[in-house]
């Protein structure tokens, strides 16, 4: 049986949160353009904290939107940062556990 925590699902899951995060902010540039329902901020940021940082940025400039927000420009970046920190952190120490 293969094990859940595989680096394939892994990287399946970055690539599908990713993927996710960058239609977010394409989605909600549309409808900010078309005075519609917005995504709320927080949705935004939590496809980020779950993962999708390079996705969601991508689509910040991609889209050129939230780029006037500092919670933006510096938030998104600093979770990002947090987490690779903590991945190379968690791989490491289990190296060291073997």
């Amino acid at each position: 049986m293969e094990e859940i925590l595989s680096v394939r699902n892994i990287v399946i899951y970055l690539i599908v949160i990713n993927i996710i995060g960058f239609l977010l902010m394409f989605i909600d540039k549309k409808k900010a353009e078309h005075g519609a329902w917005r995504i709320p901020e927080k949705t935004l940021f939590l496809a980020t904290l779950l993962g999708g940082g390079v996705g969601t940025i991508a689509g910040m400039y991609t889209f050129r939107h939230k780029t006037k927000k500092l919670k933006f420009t510096l938030g998104l970046p600093i979770i990002l940062i947090l987490e690779i920190v903590l991945a190379i952190y968690l791989m490491y120490s289990n190296n060291q556990n073997l």
